[in-house]
């Protein structure tokens, strides 16, 4: 674990910081799709993303659920430090994107961390500051975003996530993700195809827009 420390967050970590994260948490292995965490779960212990990519999603008035954001490696989700900090209930879900690997930290080291380790404060600082900053552009989104717009950016991001350009979600997937209908995704996604955009295979979406 301490390998996979080091190469993931060596440059923003003490030696002894990494020393006392390899001693105290728990490595897991996810597979897509995997519900990692719940609407209503307690949070036990905070995750550290080593490899893959997560999607955060909320849960709206109307009993869908709408995507935040997603993490990539090196991130965390600071709307998980906030409910293990406060001991509440989740309000998000976190669900694979990818396969991947994620260290788990026990709660109880949470907070003595931020006293002890300056490197350990400012990655939570920061942390809750650029997730802060992607909430924020998710509600730009949906408050002044057509949902043609929308669905282009949801696209860039696949594309950078999982560092392909061919995104093999179906087009009922992307209307979940963004809180619409499947059959308002499919005439989007042909008009984004004559426009040049995108090209629309059998099995898979084609991103050609950079």
């Amino acid at each position: 674990m301490k390998d996979l420390l080091k190469a993931t967050y060596g440059t923003l970590f003490e030696e002894k910081l990494i020393d006392e994260i390899a001693a105290v948490s728990l490595l897991r292995d996810f597979k897509q799709d995997d519900v990692l965490i719940d609407f209503g779960d307690y949070i036990k212990k905070m995750p550290l993303l080593i490899t893959g990519a997560i999607k955060i999603l909320r849960e709206d008035f109307d009993e869908g659920e709408l995507l935040l954001y997603f993490i990539e490696k090196g991130d965390t989700c600071a709307m998980t430090m906030a409910c293990c900090m406060g001991e509440t209930k989740s309000e998000i879900k976190a669900v694979a994107e990818t396969d991947g690997t994620v260290i788990m930290i026990p709660i109880y080291k949470m907070e003595e961390w931020l006293g002890k380790y300056k490197s350990w404060r400012a990655y939570v600082f920061n942390s809750y500051n650029n997730r802060l900053k992607e909430m924020l552009t998710a509600i730009d989104n949906l408050a002044f975003m057509n949902m043609d717009e929308r669905l282009l950016k949801y696209l860039h991001e696949k594309v950078k996530i999982n560092h392909s350009k061919e995104i093999h979600n179906t087009h009922q997937e992307i209307a979940y993700d963004l809180h619409t209908s499947r059959v308002v995704i499919s005439r989007l996604l042909k008009a984004l195809e004559n426009e040049g955009k995108i090209k629309l295979h059998r099995a898979s979406i084609e991103f050609i827009k950079n």
